[in-house]
């Protein structure tokens, strides 16, 4: 019997950035609770953005929001995992060195974005609905507890350029981890963090085992969420590290790919007939 589901949003659940989601899928989450299974929205995007997607069941769900560092429920903070401030400094530097590129940084209840950056801003405001602060300096944002740093390149060569341009360290730092959240984003978040983190949190908290778990992801920020599940999906449109990583593949993003799978388990076909 599956108890708990995870899905990353962009790429997986729905196109990257979009703010619109099949409606069938509240009604799903409804039925998956009535069977007994917790479904958790674990994504990339800061809670405020996932709440507005999933407000007809915000109160069923749990939030895993900014790649795992901030977990909420019913509107109540669970955890967050902060950054230490001198490396988020660092990061900035670096990161503002990175030809055609933005930054944005994320605190609990908000992202900061410098007012010069009205791509970034318009993208994070009309498309992912965030709450932002705009800044004229990243330093300010550093009153705050910081749980991830993004570099954003609109051309969607992030990771390129995060080899390319930012040290060595940022790969393989002893605090920070860096992965790739799509095209056009790659993030860094502390190592005691990530998706993976949260979900085994979520595990404990409801002594949910591996093998009562069901996740779904598309991109290199969900491989760590994909090992805590028996039932790890990647959708039809990951990438290929992805795929291989998971135990299944389910249809493209575009096709309802974890819609058809949950409404799969629910009616006892596909993988999961003989549960």
């Amino acid at each position: 019997m599956i108890k708990l589901i995870c899905s990353d949003i962009d790429g997986t659940l729905v196109p990257d950035g979009t703010d619109k989601i099949n409606p069938e899928i509240f009604e799903t989450i409804r039925r998956l609770k009535a069977k007994g299974a917790q479904f958790a929205a674990t994504s990339g995007r800061q809670y405020e953005s996932i709440r507005k997607l999933f407000a007809p069941v915000e109160d069923e769900i749990i939030f895993v929001a900014d790649g795992g560092n901030v977990t909420i429920e019913k509107g109540e903070l669970v955890s967050v995992t902060k950054m230490r401030i001198s490396d988020v400094q660092e990061l900035i530097r670096e990161i503002e060195k990175v030809p055609g590129c933005a930054l944005m940084v994320a605190a609990p209840k908000t992202s900061y974005i410098q007012a010069d950056q009205k791509e970034l801003i318009e993208l994070m405001d009309k498309g992912y609905h965030y709450h932002i602060t705009l800044v004229n300096n990243m330093e300010e944002a550093l009153k705050d507890d910081i749980v991830k740093v993004s570099l954003y390149d609109h051309s969607g060569h992030a990771e390129e350029k995060v080899e390319k341009y930012l040290s060595e360290k940022w790969l393989c730092h002893e605090r920070v981890k860096a992965a790739c959240a799509g095209e056009v984003w790659e993030d860094f978040v502390s190592r005691k963090g990530g998706k993976g983190s949260a979900v085994r949190d979520i595990q404990r908290g409801l002594c949910i085992t591996p093998e009562e778990t069901m996740v779904f992801g598309d991109n290199i920020n969900d491989l760590e969420m994909l090992a805590c599940a028996k039932y790890s999906f990647a959708v039809g449109n990951a990438r290929q590290e992805v795929k291989a990583a998971a135990n299944y593949i389910a249809d493209d993003n575009v096709n309802d790919g974890v819609l058809k799978e949950l409404k799969n388990y629910l009616e006892g076909r596909g993988n999961f007939e003989k549960m």
